[in-house]
């Protein structure tokens, strides 16, 4: 339950900050973009597979527990996402303050991936990526996410403009170290399980 509401909590910010403002995200996301823009390949297609993909090495390096959380993160994003989608946006101007849209949305990407990824779950394929590739590598999981999102957001050059790269790259890091934060915290409901 608590993967399915914070992928929720993202899916309000992605819905109402980044898709008004073209704040992009680096990841399977940005992947999915350049690839429609360089080669024409349809995002139903290439996010499907990426993600796929991506949720594959997770079940193999996270286990069975990884796939059942990242179903109700996934779950989450996709139904609040459909039912947010319904309604105007709710501050249609921030896309005229990309400072201040690359801020909220890291804050709204950063928590709320932030918090699927401390209970297990992934709702994208970014997500497992980052998990697995930090279980794998032993990098610490903001890193990786900082790591694949800056090589995307530089690919994205070929189209996007630098100023809005530059709006791009802030959200990344700062979504990055927010989730970076979270996984620091200590875990309340298993310590109290331990007594």
């Amino acid at each position: 339950m608590i993967a399915f509401l914070a992928s929720a909590f993202q899916a309000f910010g992605i819905y109402n900050i980044h898709v008004l403002s073209n704040v992009t995200e680096g990841g399977v996301l940005g992947l999915v973009l350049l690839g429609e823009h360089c080669f024409g390949i349809s995002p139903a297609v290439s996010g499907f597979v990426l993600n796929m993909l991506c949720y594959l090495l997770g079940w193999k390096t996270l286990g069975k527990g990884f796939i059942v959380c990242s179903m109700a993160a996934a779950a989450g994003f996709s139904a609040a996402y459909g039912i947010i989608e319904q309604y105007p946006p709710l501050w249609p101007q921030i896309a005229d303050y990309p400072l201040l849209a690359a801020v909220l949305g890291a804050l709204f990407i950063g928590i709320g991936a932030g918090i699927s990824v401390k209970v297990g779950g992934a709702a994208a394929g970014d997500d497992a990526l980052a998990m697995s590739l930090s279980k794998i590598t032993g990098v610490e999981i903001q890193w990786v996410y900082l790591i694949s999102d800056v090589s995307v957001l530089l690919l994205s050059l070929v189209y996007i403009p630098l100023n809005r790269i530059g709006y791009s790259l802030l959200t990344v890091i700062l979504s990055g170290q927010i989730i970076g934060l979270i996984q620091k915290m200590p875990n309340t409901a298993a310590k109290k399980q331990s007594r």
